[in-house]
């Protein structure tokens, strides 16, 4: 019979036979109350307690009856839940993402240990495969112990199912209803599944904490290897989890787990899955955890953004009690998907060709620039061997990258010598050909933030999200070098300092506070002559920064940073900081420039907008309020100052290259040896900047010219702003405060050729001059001096083993 049918059916008899049913139990209990009446006192209360208690069980057992269509059908079960993913979406609606439903990554009971099944058994259910769904033995026990202030849990492994699959049909309410629904689930459940399929669909749904679902991912996420990989160790720590995920938790309990542990191996001991010898032992073993928590894509349409959303949205679905994977939640995110279509054209486009230039220069032995075209690269790059002028002048530093690898680490672990290991190494050529492949990628980062209100419109965290998950948004640090001059000239300003205050060009001696000697030059050398402020930061000038930065104090610099959004890196006190040598990300400088766009108000980045159930109701939404970080006034001649960068600067080039019509200013950024490359640029309607470097540090541009952010990072944001403005994504006739647009143009922009017209040849000569000499370390001062960085080292221009937090970058 259909249950769905039973229900009517049975109230319809009953009501039928309700009036006969009503005169015959008159009339029985007049009989039974008479006839108690001649019983003993004794007699007659056994009898009413026997009456009692078959009137009650008759009264459960309709219940039961009655709860048969109530509780999830033989196709509910098949279907295993008809759940809802939480989904991402862009801010315009376009679908970014989304949780898969279900189990996370379903496996066979055979790819799961076998310790796992006998700990789950011994520990959980030990007559699992003797009852039929409930074992009415232990649900009786453990009414007992409960009577008896030793509350206990007679759940089967079936029931424990059926709560996992049908958490809002039974309920997770402490009742006698959702017992009762539970045990009729669980009937159920064994009648249609064999008891492998139980145990497999059990492992592969139970709930493990950091939206991990099922063994293989709690396998993954707690000791990162594969389910079928957990020794019993391991599997007694997963399996006494089950009692309570938060309480027995070996990430953030782990006295608590270890404890559980042994009570889980106990079971099996008990059970005679453990011999004696063999229990002690494991009692005294350590609890070890190796934690990996688990962000993979739900699909190949990942990215950086939205692996970022899903951290966040990880942590606040465990605060709020969400299942991201069977709520259907919608979440609605900042991101334009335009500007974002944009920004990963531009960053693949330009990423790429900076690549040619870097696989060619470091090939040939001859150093220098052989164009300003990248086309030029990109037709040569054919003809030469990546990199091979690198690698063959730089052994020692292969040495290097092999001990640095993972492979080198575990053969040393697994006992092989150093010199063993390197040299079995060094011979594989597969292994060698990633190696030298992955440390000469080169990467970039994009962020772009709307200043109005905070909210980030475009996120591009690598070239490749499938080959590189490390995000260079919001998780790499790296120098920012001169893209932090702002802040200093920025502290200026408010101290009040003039823009047309004088400054000498010339090299000075700085102190800091340990006693060494700072002396801060540019790469094109100092002339002597008298500059403005103003003209210190359009042309990047180190010597005329320094002395700003005398004349303010490093306190007032690092505040105004943090205020402005540079909060979350630490900004160390030295000298050099006022030429960006403290390592930040690329989302704190471009918040920092939102700031100075939003004339000095500061807006915490901001990249989700609201969080919706699956019928539309608005759970959650996030508004950034502003904070005053700097005065209006300040901020306006700042942005003033940051447009001579673009039109008279270093900055030139996303003008000449990409025709940038528009109220724009911005700031290159060059460090030490070519490593890192930032451009950032700044519009009333948007702020974006990007990074170009490579992931190693002891890797980096070659030439000069290249090698800076007006050369590199400048064609990322180049080119998308020119795709941004001529899809009219952004008001090209927008305007800061006291800003005048530029004369229009007879001919339109044309959008994103794949090659931008290269500057004025002549003016690209002219520029190179100072800048074609070979890298060497500095000739001794005239004093005997010779120029050291803020820690007193010398200043020598070759590859750094390790970014230094006081390094001198380049005046770029």
């Amino acid at each position: 019979m259909n249950e769905k049918k039973f229900l009517p059916r049975m109230l319809d008899g009953l009501r039928q036979r309700a009036p006969q049913w009503r005169n015959a139990c008159m009339l029985r209990y007049a009989g039974l109350r008479a006839y108690l009446g001649r019983q003993s006192p004794l007699r007659r209360s056994v009898l009413l307690v026997g009456l009692t208690g078959a009137a009650l069980s008759v009264l459960l057992f309709l219940y039961v009856l009655v709860l048969i269509p109530l509780t999830p059908s033989i196709h509910d079960l098949q279907q295993a839940r008809t759940a809802r993913a939480t989904t991402i979406l862009s801010g315009d609606g376009v679908q970014l993402a989304s949780f898969d439903q279900g189990q996370q990554e379903r496996i066979k009971l055979a790819q799961v240990s076998p310790y796992v099944i006998q700990a789950l058994v011994d520990t959980e259910d030990h007559r699992f495969y003797q009852h039929h769904g409930v074992d009415f033995r232990r649900t009786a026990g453990a009414i007992l112990h409960t009577i008896g202030g030793d509350a206990q849990g007679g759940s089967t492994i079936t029931q424990q199912l059926a709560r996992n699959l049908f958490p809002d049909e039974i309920g997770r309410s402490r009742s006698i209803s959702r017992k009762l629904k539970e045990l009729v689930t669980a009937i159920k459940i064994e009648r249609a599944y064999s008891k492998e399929q139980i145990l497999e669909t059990y492992l592969n749904t139970v709930p493990f904490l950091y939206n991990a679902f099922g063994i293989e991912m709690a396998a993954r996420t707690y000791f990162d290897k594969s389910a079928a990989k957990l020794n019993v160790l391991e599997s007694a720590t997963l399996v006494g989890m089950l009692k309570g995920t938060h309480y027995y938790n070996p990430v953030l309990n782990p006295e608590r787990a270890l404890a559980r542990r042994n009570v889980v191996l106990g079971q099996m001991h008990k059970h005679g899955h453990l011999r004696d010898a063999q229990y002690k032992s494991l009692l005294k073993k350590p609890l070890r955890v190796r934690f990996h928590r688990q962000y993979e894509p739900s699909d190949t349409a990942e990215t950086h953004f939205t692996a970022h959303v899903r951290k966040w949205l990880i942590e606040w679905a465990d605060q709020n009690d969400y299942d991201l994977q069977l709520d259907g939640l919608i979440v609605n995110t900042t991101l334009d998907a335009g500007l974002q279509k944009a920004a990963l054209r531009a960053v693949e486009r330009q990423a790429n060709a900076l690549q040619n230039i870097a696989d060619v220069e470091w090939a040939q032995s001859e150093g220098g620039v052989m164009s300003t075209s990248t086309a030029v690269y990109a037709s040569v790059r054919r003809q030469i061997e990546p990199f091979r002028y690198f690698w063959n002048t730089h052994g020692d530093l292969l040495d290097g990258f092999i001990r640095d690898s993972a492979e080198y680490k575990q053969a040393l672990e697994a006992g092989g010598s150093a010199a063993e290991v390197l040299k079995k190494l060094k011979g594989d050529r597969i292994f060698i050909a990633q190696l030298r492949a992955g440390k000469t990628r080169l990467e970039a980062g994009f962020v772009a933030i709307d200043p109005n209100n905070g909210e980030v419109r475009a996120w591009v965290g690598s070239r490749d999200f499938q080959r590189d998950q490390f995000d260079h948004v919001a998780q790499a640090a790296r120098q920012p070098g001169s893209t932090f001059k702002p802040i200093v000239y920025g502290a200026a300003l408010e101290k009040g300092l003039d823009p047309d205050r004088p400054y000498q060009d010339s090299v000075i001696d700085i102190r800091a506070a340990d006693g060494s000697v700072w002396r801060p030059t540019d790469m094109s050398g100092s002339s002597g002559k008298t500059m403005t402020l103003r003209q210190g930061l359009v042309y990047s000038k180190n010597t005329i920064t320094a002395q700003v930065m005398q004349d303010v104090g490093l306190p007032s610099i690092v505040k105004l940073a943090r205020a402005v959004g540079i909060n979350q890196s630490k900004l160390a006190q030295v000298p050099s900081l006022a030429l960006g040598t403290s390592p930040v990300t690329l989302l704190e400088m471009v918040s920092a420039y939102s700031t100075i766009a939003a004339q000095g108000e500061y807006r915490k980045p901001a990249f989700i907008k609201s969080i919706s159930d699956r019928n539309g109701k608005v759970l959650a939404t996030f508004d950034t309020e502003s904070q005053r970080a700097m005065s209006a006034k300040s901020a306006v001649e700042l942005i003033d100052m940051m447009r001579g960068v673009v039109n008279q600067g270093t900055g030139q080039a996303v003008k000449s290259r990409f025709g940038i019509a528009a109220d724009i200013a911005g700031k290159t950024g060059t460090t030490q040896n070519n490593t890192d490359g930032w451009f950032i640029l700044m519009h009333p309607n948007l702020v974006a900047g990007a990074w170009v470097g490579f992931n190693d540090a002891r890797v980096t541009m070659r030439s000069n010219y290249w090698g800076q952010g007006g050369h590199n990072a400048v064609l990322v944001v180049g080119d998308f702003f020119r795709s941004a403005l001529s899809a009219r994504l952004i008001d090209a006739r927008a305007t800061f405060p006291g800003g005048k647009l530029p004369p229009v143009q007879a001919a339109p922009v044309p959008a994103a050729p794949a090659e931008p017209p290269p500057e004025d040849w002549m003016d690209q000569l002219r520029a190179l001059q100072p800048e074609q000499s070979q890298q060497a370390a500095p000739e001794p001062m005239s004093n005997g001096q010779q120029e050291t960085d803020g820690a007193g080292r010398p200043f020598i221009d070759e590859p750094a083993q390790e970014m230094l937090p006081d390094s001198l970058p380049n005046s770029q």
